[in-house]
């Protein structure tokens, strides 16, 4: 039986330029491609969760537009159960501008919309949903008030919470003693803890920081380093997987719903994360956010590949 993991967060329509390089403060820079893409922090990981087998509920709203439409459609078609994602007649649809340069490289800017009015009332209604999950994965694209509800909801089910900490903010203390695990990238990391990371060691320091201030289990994703897992054992590092970039929009989403899948079905923490390592590594090869996102077959060959 396939494991239930419950994603509350954003959904946006994300319009996406290919770019010879990012532009500096004042400049303009010709563009290549332009692509509209489902995304959202919390919609990637619904999506990411879902290819990978396992069953997934979205909690979270849309205005009542074409990019609303157009991202339900998408969720639906990927196996991923919206009937606790809100149109919203007041607000649009979330979207994000991102510019991708040569490299994969990206520049993003997100209107929220519709994603700031995710409210209390709108995990009320998933409860029933979040009762039976194994996991619950947040991020910081839709109110911290409403993050610290939903966590508190899980945690009174006994239900994991995996906390993605995007964009970063700095949290209240409650938050990281209801986050079973947390998944930074390293900026991310440093904005939360104070501490540059340059290298292993300094983000060894900000796990360690991070577990210090509640968290049991500490991921830092190192982009093309690949990740560093902390928990009550150690320190653990889990090497990058080379590959061509193409657009790394939403790798850490890749990775996020791939660890929660892997922790959701069992697998041990060392194993999950570098399971998820794969899942970000090949997300990367692909234009756009959700349609960058992995199959389990995939993979599973893309790991069979490179063992």
């Amino acid at each position: 039986m396939a494991p239930r993991i419950v994603v509350v967060g954003s959904l946006n329509m994300d319009l996406v330029i290919k770019t010879p390089r990012i532009p500096g403060v004042g400049e303009t820079v010709l563009g290549e491609e332009f692509h509209t893409f489902p995304g959202g922090k919390g919609a990637n990981q619904a999506v990411a969760s879902a290819l990978l087998g396992a069953e997934v509920f979205m909690v979270g709203r849309v205005g009542r537009d074409s990019f609303g439409r157009e991202l339900l459609e998408s969720l639906t078609s990927k196996q991923v159960d919206t009937r606790f994602v809100l149109e919203d007649p007041a607000h649009a649809t979330g979207v994000a501008f991102i510019a991708v340069d040569g490299a994969g490289n990206n520049a993003i800017v997100v209107a929220p919309g519709a994603n700031r009015h995710v409210s209390r009332g709108d995990v009320d209604r998933a409860e029933v949903a979040i009762r039976g999950a194994q996991a619950l994965v947040l991020q910081l694209e839709i109110p911290l008030e409403t993050v610290l509800y939903a966590a508190q909801l899980a945690k009174k089910n006994g239900v994991p919470v995996l906390l993605d900490p995007a964009p970063a903010a700095p949290l209240p203390l409650r938050m990281y003693e209801l986050a079973d695990v947390l998944i930074p990238n390293e900026h991310e990391a440093e904005v939360l803890t104070g501490i540059p990371i340059h290298g292993l060691e300094d983000a060894e320091k900000a796990a360690k920081a991070l577990r210090e201030m509640g968290v049991p289990i500490v991921i830092i994703k190192l982009g093309e380093a690949g990740a560093l897992l902390m928990d009550t054992t150690g320190a653990y590092h889990v090497p990058g997987i080379p590959v061509q970039a193409v657009d790394t929009t939403a790798a850490g989403d890749a990775f996020a719903g791939g660890f929660a899948v892997a922790l959701a079905e069992g697998m041990e923490l060392l194993e999950a994360t570098r399971f998820a390592n794969y899942v970000g590594a090949l997300s990367v090869t692909r234009m756009g956010a959700q349609p960058s996102m992995p199959t389990r077959e995939e993979v599973e060959r893309f790991i069979a590949e490179r063992s």
